[in-house]
């Protein structure tokens, strides 16, 4: 009984691994991301725990020697010796809420390949289990289809499909897989079962086109050219032909969507426009990152910088070509690379490796060509997409059940493992079972509980409240959690305390708390981890909305010193320096920012801003006109430094300009307005009666500004 019930337990874990896709916890801080994590750690958790009874009781479960186990193996230990020599080792083996990557999920990822290989393959249940994958593929597929009709919302906005993936690029990949796998069984099937695994195939990879992830296009073709020349090579008569045929198919299609690629057809359709674009010139941006990382793989060749570490990397060798792009990557964007950079070579090699030992396994061992065709279009796919992006947990998962399905039936029995005996049932209920059971909840207590309670009460601690203290409360409680996610929690404070300075309708007494309070545990977590720019950026924030910016500034000249090439980093220094006074510093960085990213057009106007706050109007001039080709330039910091500087005729011509782009109320008002301030009391009052002619509703607030013209001394100073 004991015996059977563990192995409907391990049945449980790994169909359940099949249903992350659906899994959704909006109570949780990144639902899509934290949800799925949580569920696949506490079922793997509980279902090895099973496995280990079912192994010890009955020897056909216990684990097989494969070259594909030793390279996993191998894979799983070195990362562990990585993380230990990263640069911050807890974040390594934990990650953090917007990943949930880490060891962690690497060892559950071999504690699935174990359950996997052994009781799918002895249970003959792995076609059971692909079927029952792709029949969540279809559900998923299905909410695509009502997204892409309008039926329900795309998460990330745009047009790009997510389902419940809450993430374009993570659904494409899911569905990539999931398409290569229904006609790898459509093949094998016969009658009407092959026709609607054939369906599926077609469904998947049509809303998977509809991602317009462009790395899994490619994934897309390459697998298929692979699939249909390895068909032709294998094959004879009639199978051969319908094989070089595919092949002449797709490069048709391909051909012809390349010579129509800039057709008002395509054009005027983003999906298609964006995977018109596939260049190497849409590249550069992924090639200036792996060209940071390449530096960072030098510089630590062995052990790598721990997994979540390509951030320092990226700080340390920022490229300022990137100023324009996301201020803070935390990938590579290729998982090959990323593995380099986590885990140095060996860990590149030993990833290398689990492609190279499943293919040995596939076309040494006892499967059919279809299985070998399949599955290598299947890796093809995977790796193709792999080039251009990194993993989620449930790409990971179809890969280790690849792994799974080779290792288990290519693999020979451990010797000694298959020369002890079963344990005898006795044993098995008093204490093997027992025992089991209770490492099991303490595993999954220590590794899941406190952070999804403070996954929870995070979402409690920034969701609007009747008080500020009970927001206060709310992260002190989340803190409190015990959790691996304080850096993102605290960062959360931060931009709390960012939106209550801004609150007119708060008190000050809530926010100097606030305030306080945003400052006090960012200097815990940059005690805790000195060597982030990015810490430290958030730690200058919180000091400058408590006004305090000489703390601010040297909080800024940390970051500098670990990210000293990115042009933000002086940006935003530059703006501390000129609210605390310090014109001349400002300006410095100003220019400083602009030397390293001279094509940026922002950077010359920041440029300028630093010649009008230091007097020099004619040198900001001059810098305009180099970029811009005109002095009169529509930017809000330009606005600002204008008006501090009493320069009324810039001011006044910016919003001229600005006006003239759009002729909103708001900024019929602001023209007015800098008439005004600047004496030119005539000029404002018919500007604000042009204001009404072109908008009538209006009238109210115009009258209301007409009369402050007439009697001036009543707003002095406002």
């Amino acid at each position: 009984m004991t015996s059977t019930i563990s192995r409907y337990i391990v049945y449980g874990a790994l169909f359940g691994a099949l249903l992350i896709p659906l899994i959704v916890f909006n109570g949780f801080f990144f639902p899509f991301i934290t949800g799925k994590a949580f569920f696949f750690r506490i079922i793997v958790e509980i279902g090895f725990a099973a496995y280990a009874v079912l192994a010890l009781a009955e020897p056909k479960y216990r684990p097989k020697w494969s070259w594909v186990f030793a390279a996993f193996a191998l894979f799983v230990l070195w990362t562990f010796v990585a993380d230990l020599f990263a640069v911050n080792p807890e974040k390594a083996f934990w990650s953090n809420f917007e990943r949930m990557e880490g060891w962690v999920t690497v060892i559950h990822l071999f504690l699935y390949f174990l359950m996997a290989s052994a009781v799918l393959t002895a249970d003959d249940l792995w076609k059971a289990w692909w079927k029952t994958s792709l029949g969540v593929s279809v559900y998923i597929s299905i909410y695509g289809i009502f997204q892409l009709l309008g039926l329900a919302a795309i998460h990330q906005g745009g047009v790009r499909l997510d389902a419940s993936f809450g993430n374009a690029t993570y659904l494409a990949v899911y569905l990539l897989l999931s398409s290569v796998v229904a006609a790898w069984l459509a093949f094998e099937a016969r009658g009407w079962e092959r026709y609607t695994l054939g369906a599926v195939a077609v469904l998947d990879a049509v809303i998977m086109i509809f991602t317009a992830t462009r790395g899994a296009v490619l994934g897309l073709i390459a697998a298929a050219l692979v699939a249909a020349a390895l068909a032709a090579l294998l094959s004879g008569g009639r199978a051969r032909r319908i094989a070089a045929g595919g092949i002449i198919a797709l490069v048709v299609i391909v051909g012809g969507f390349m010579l129509i690629r800039n057709t008002s057809f395509v054009r005027n359709d983003p999906t298609l426009t964006r995977i018109a674009d596939i260049s190497l010139a849409q590249g550069e941006v992924r090639f200036e990152i792996w060209h940071m990382a390449w530096l960072g793989i030098l510089e630590r060749p062995l052990a790598g910088w721990g997994q979540e570490g390509f951030n320092y990397v990226f700080n340390q060798y920022y490229d300022p070509a990137l100023y324009q792009q996301e201020p803070w990557f935390d990938r590579a964007h290729n998982e090959f690379i990323d593995w380099a950079v986590a885990g140095g070579i060996p860990a590149f090699l030993l990833w290398l490796a689990l492609y190279g030992t499943v293919l040995l396994a596939f076309w040494k061992g006892p499967f059919t060509n279809s299985e070998r065709i399949a599955f290598t279009a299947f890796l093809v796919a995977y790796a193709v997409n792999d080039l251009f992006v990194f993993d989620n947990l449930m790409s990971y998962v179809f890969f280790i059940a690849v792994l799974a399905y080779a290792a288990g039936r290519s693999g020979t029995p451990f010797k000694k493992l298959e020369a002890l005996p079963a344990v005898s049932r006795d044993r098995i209920d008093m204490l093997v079972a027992p025992v089991a059971g209770v490492v099991a909840v303490m595993v999954l207590y220590a590794v899941n509980v406190p952070n999804m309670l403070a996954a929870s009460d995070l979402i409690t601690a920034i969701t609007p409240a009747a008080s500020v203290q009970t927001n206060l409360d709310g992260f002190d409680k989340a803190l409190a959690d015990g959790s691996f996610a304080s850096q993102e929690i605290r960062e959360q404070i931060v931009s709390f305390a960012s939106g209550v300075v801004g609150d007119q309708n708060i008190s000050n007494t809530d926010k100097i708390a606030v305030v306080t309070k945003a400052i006090t545990e960012m200097q815990k977590e940059v005690a805790l981890i000195p060597k982030d720019a990015r810490l430290r950026l958030e730690l200058a924030s919180a000091y400058s909305f408590g006004s305090d910016f000489k703390d601010a500034i040297a909080e800024m000249d940390e970051a500098l010193k670990l990210s000293p090439t990115k042009e933000a980093l002086f940006v935003q220094r530059g703006m501390l320096k000129w609210e605390g006074g310090d014109a001349a510093g400002a300006k410095a960085d100003f220019d400083a920012a602009y030397a390293l990213g001279p094509s940026f057009t922002e950077l010359a106007a920041y440029a300028a801003v630093g010649h009008v706050i230091t007097g020099d109007v004619k040198g900001a001039h001059a810098v305009l006109l180099s970029a811009f080709a005109t002095t009169t330039v529509d930017n809000s910091t330009l606005m600002l430094a204008y008006y501090r500087m009493q320069d009324w005729p810039d001011l006044i011509a910016l919003w001229q300009l600005r006006l003239s782009e759009d002729a909103s109320v708001s900024n019929y008002f602001g023209l007015a307005a800098s008439y005004a301030i600047a004496g030119k009391l005539s000029d404002s009052a018919a500007v604000i009666h042009a204001a009404v002619a072109a908008h009538p509703e209006a009238k109210a607030q115009a009258d209301s500004l007409l009369q402050q013209l007439a009697h001036p001394s009543s707003t002095a100073g406002g």
